[in-house]
């Protein structure tokens, strides 16, 4: 492709010889697990985010999994959560034996709201798990009152949006928790999978995640609880720590390309095409995905339409959590959760990686451009 979706090699070529080097120090001392990279990433990652402490783990998924288990999600309790998002978010909540209860989004920015959360709530709600979907903070004020007037903990997912911010803080700063993903294609992306679990302020329950990380562990062969193998690898702190002081460059490079698709794609009609809407007081949207809305049914179409012409483009998510085989038994039908479902009729993800060149850019527009022309 002559534009495509993302290209990773240009970023990773940029911090090569660096890890290369570490890499060297790793075999040298043969220290491959919860290593110094590790303890260095955490610390580095929870004065990144804000947070007070952090813990390495395996993957987004697992850095997920571990923080309803140490708030003790278990079978027969509910979880809200949006139904239009990544399908881990819903997976680790029913690996626990727990209900998904999925809510709708806001149309303007596909994530929840604090009034659909509040619809949501039972006496078996245990959780909340908001997701900071493309890039931008859900309402976490509004999402954080409701939790508080329940007594109800709030994990952040922001496996799409570490270093988003609103509201005068940052994703990590408001829920007890918050899942982060370094899967190879977020903004802060590992050479494989690895995640951080981030704890707000409560020292007991960063003790409780770092125990479950390691089967429950502490000290060695004494298992206080039952955990898992979530540990993240030596290897892969490394390759984040040489990123990291690179990320908020990264991040204004997503900001400047979505900028300009905004003000290029500006004569395509509302009734067309819906371009991305930044709508959080004092924020900061990531674009780890530029998702624009095709109206009138033509979403399949303009895709074809791009691929035809080289160009990258993806589909983020076409089928909605609450529509999936697996979570049938839970009874949702069509029409229930309206706007997440024309949400998966619509949307298509645009590239926007930092570092497309002008030339890239203006390609992508000019495709969009004839498209919209033709109707």
């Amino acid at each position: 492709m002559s534009v495509p979706m993302l290209e990773l090699a240009p970023q990773n070529a940029s911090v090569k010889e660096k890890i290369l080097q570490g890499l060297s120090s790793i075999i040298d001392r043969s220290s491959f697990v919860l290593g110094e990279n590790v303890k260095g990433l955490e610390a580095e990652l929870a004065e990144y985010s804000g947070a007070r402490y952090a813990v390495g783990m395996s993957s987004g998924t697992d850095a997920l999994l571990v923080a309803l288990m140490a708030l003790d999600i278990k079978h027969g309790d509910e979880v809200i959560l949006p139904s239009f998002t990544f399908f881990a978010t819903a997976g680790v909540v029913s690996r626990l034996g727990a209900t998904p209860v999925f809510i709708d989004l806001d149309p303007e920015t596909f994530n929840v709201t604090g009034a659909l959360v509040e619809a949501a709530i039972t006496p078996r709600t245990k959780a909340i798990i908001p997701v900071h979907l493309f890039g931008q903070l859900a309402e976490m004020p509004a999402i954080m009152a409701v939790a508080n007037k329940h007594g109800i903990p709030v994990l952040e997912d922001a496996c799409q949006s570490l270093g988003a911010k609103g509201w005068g803080l940052s994703a990590g700063q408001f829920g007890q928790m918050t899942g982060c993903s370094f899967y190879p294609t977020k903004n802060l992306g590992a050479f494989g999978d690895a995640g951080m679990t981030l704890i707000k302020d409560d020292e007991a329950l960063a003790a409780k995640v770092r125990r479950l990380r390691v089967h429950g562990m502490e000290p060695v062969y004494v298992h206080h609880e039952i955990g898992m193998n979530g540990r993240i690898d030596e290897f892969q702190g490394l390759v984040l720590r040489a990123k990291l002081p690179m990320l908020e460059g990264w991040h204004e490079g997503r900001r400047r390309h979505a900028q300009w698709y905004i003000e290029r794609l500006a004569a395509i009609t509302p009734d067309q095409m819906v371009l991305p809407l930044e709508k959080v007081p004092n924020g900061r949207h990531i674009y780890n995905q530029f998702t624009i809305r095709v109206k009138g049914g033509r979403r399949d179409a303009l895709m074809a339409h791009l691929r035809g012409l080289g160009i990258g483009c993806a589909v983020y998510y076409p089928i909605c959590l609450h529509e999936q085989p697996c979570f049938a038994y839970l009874g949702y039908k069509k029409g229930r959760l309206a706007e997440s479902e024309l949400a998966s009729q619509e949307v298509l993800s645009l590239p926007v990686y930092p570092e497309m060149t002008p030339a890239m850019l203006e390609e992508v527009a000019q495709g969009l451009l004839s498209f919209f022309k033709k109707g």
